[in-house]
């Protein structure tokens, strides 16, 4: 009797074939992905500014859109006016912050200088009730720390935001130049008027909601800094405008800006007068303020225009931080909304935005 062949033969042979190049796909995936993230850390000056610029001109391109719509008795003004007036306030508000960024930080430096002993001893003082050796051990770590080399990298990274400004400027210029040509360029690459507009309202939707989450984390932060300052010349310290300005931009950290923003306020507090009932005050103040603000105002105002992971935005925080430092923690939540709206829109990457989203819902907007 003829032996009949294994009909199973023919898909097993398949798998086999399709298997190496699974595994090469995903080889090559890991390779894409660590050049990618390689030239990201290389160029990470660049496109901190690029993406920076990006979220200036979605804020102020809804703004440029009410102008242009708006009529002075029979004349309208231009779009080309309204986006040269738009530019000269960003880069005038840019310009003056920077400004103020750098002689703050002249102030922080010079105030560092002074305090660097009595805070060493300040913050050794506070282990004393483990005893005399933990507290001697405490100052000898602290005293191996240079302070000078910390201090000449922060006045370093200061020179640095006059470049990152006037870099923002220009390509926010350009943007500006550019917007009225996006709506044929996008048409012009999907060659479909119907992907085209899917588009284009994915673009929309994204600038919708980081737009909405900025001026809401800038009022919330703005009120929190007002607050700050409050309490520091209630209490007659010193660095009130610097802490205002350091609890400021660290709001813009999703859960632990503001506990690092409390914590520096009450240390510096406490370096200032070396009084714990002093810093006990101002840390259960600003603590109070802070979730009051974070937990009540925040979330009213904020709604549920986000509705993102808290356990992703805190995977979001840690790469961005890693990738970019500082400045990619404030860019988070933002590059983090770009990216679940983006992956809702494709059925293979649909599950990544489930799993980024907050309800499992992320087309959703309210």
């Amino acid at each position: 009797m003829k032996d009949q062949p294994d009909e199973g033969m023919p898909a097993l042979i398949d798998t086999r074939r399709h298997a190496p190049r699974q595994l090469t796909n995903v080889l090559l995936g890991i390779i894409a992905f660590a050049l990618v993230l390689f030239l990201m850390v290389q160029a990470k000056f660049i496109l901190i500014s690029l993406a920076i610029a990006i979220i200036l001109f979605s804020l102020t391109s809804e703004a440029i859109n009410a102008v242009g719509r708006l009529r002075i008795g029979p004349l309208r003004i231009p779009p080309r006016v309204a986006s040269l007036v738009a530019l000269a306030l960003i880069a005038g508000g840019l310009l003056t912050l920077t400004a103020v960024l750098i002689s703050q930080v002249n102030t922080v430096v010079t105030m560092i200088l002074n305090y660097a002993g009595p805070a060493q001893k300040a913050i050794a003082q506070l282990f004393g009730w483990m005893g005399p050796e933990v507290e001697q051990s405490v100052l000898a770590s602290m005293q191996k720390i240079q302070v000078a080399g910390y201090l000449t990298t922060l006045a370093g990274q200061a020179s640095n935001l006059l470049s990152a400004a006037i870099l923002i400027i220009l390509f926010v210029g350009f943007l500006f130049a550019e917007r009225i040509w996006f709506d044929a360029k996008l048409l012009s690459l999907m060659g479909d008027p119907d992907r085209a507009e899917k588009i284009s309202r994915m673009v929309g939707s994204i600038m919708r909601r980081v737009n909405h989450y900025l001026l809401v984390k800038a009022i919330v932060s703005a009120v929190t800094a007002v607050a700050v300052y409050g309490v520091f010349t209630y209490g007659g310290f010193d660095l009130a405008v610097p802490v205002a300005i350091i609890t400021f931009a660290l709001n813009f950290i999703p859960s632990i800006g503001s506990i690092i923003a409390t914590i520096i306020a009450a240390l510096a507090v406490y370096v200032l007068t070396q009084n714990p009932y002093s810093a006990g005050s101002v840390l259960v103040a600003i603590g109070l303020l802070q979730f009051i603000i974070g937990n009540v105002i925040d979330p009213m105002l904020m709604g549920h225009a986000l509705r993102l992971s808290s356990f992703g935005i805190i995977i979001s925080l840690a790469f961005w931080g890693a990738v970019w430092g500082l400045p990619g923690m404030f860019l988070a939540v933002p590059i983090m909304v770009a990216l679940m709206i983006i992956c809702a829109q494709s059925p293979r990457l649909r599950p990544l935005a489930i799993l980024l989203s907050r309800e499992g819902l992320p087309d959703t907007e309210h």
